[in-house]
């Protein structure tokens, strides 16, 4: 299927886009898509309908050059619900396919309700395989002697005293900032 992918942050200087081309890249990679058109905008804020990469984007889409818009999450194309139904209504007349990265959007099929499930699913396997990964590795460390913990430092062996604390906090309110 061919695809394009879109990519926006609202600020030049702050953000970065790094994050969702690797998430949405990989995702191409291990679901085959083919990527054959990439538009950016940086600095464009999503609450615009129309932004320079955005524009370029749907009239591609109008002109059938790709089947498929992917996204690292939904806002990413829009944040107002009103345009975001018609694009999506446009989507649907054109038989453009949408697929949200993050939030898995494509609901519109069986499939994609079951890979819905499938991910919660996953998700809360993963979760457990690293609960247990971690408990063996403790219990493994434990069997070897190794201590485990915080190792004990040289002021570990005495109650401390709060007052130190209360003094320190008080002098700093004295004394005039430099």
């Amino acid at each position: 299927m061919k695809s394009a992918v879109y990519y926006r942050v609202s600020t030049r200087d702050k953000q970065d886009i790094g994050m969702q081309v690797q998430a949405v890249q990989s995702y191409c990679e291990r679901e085959k898509i083919d990527i054959v058109m990439e538009y950016q905008d940086i600095g464009e804020s999503g609450s615009k309908e129309s932004r320079p990469q955005f524009d370029l984007l749907l009239e591609s889409m109008r002109n059938r050059e790709f089947e498929c818009i992917i996204v690292y999450k939904l806002d990413r194309i829009g944040r107002s619900i009103s345009h975001l139904l018609r694009l999506f209504e446009e989507f649907q007349k054109k038989d453009i396919q949408f697929v949200s990265v993050t939030q898995n959007f494509n609901t519109t099929t069986p499939e994609g309700r079951l890979f819905l499930r499938m991910m919660m699913l996953l998700a809360e396997y993963e979760r457990e395989l690293t609960v247990s990964r971690i408990n063996s590795g403790l219990d493994r460390a434990k069997s070897k002697g190794s201590k485990l913990g915080r190792p004990v430092g040289r002021k570990d062996g005495k109650v401390r005293r709060k007052s130190g604390y209360h003094m320190r906090w008080a002098k700093s309110k004295q004394s005039p900032p430099k």
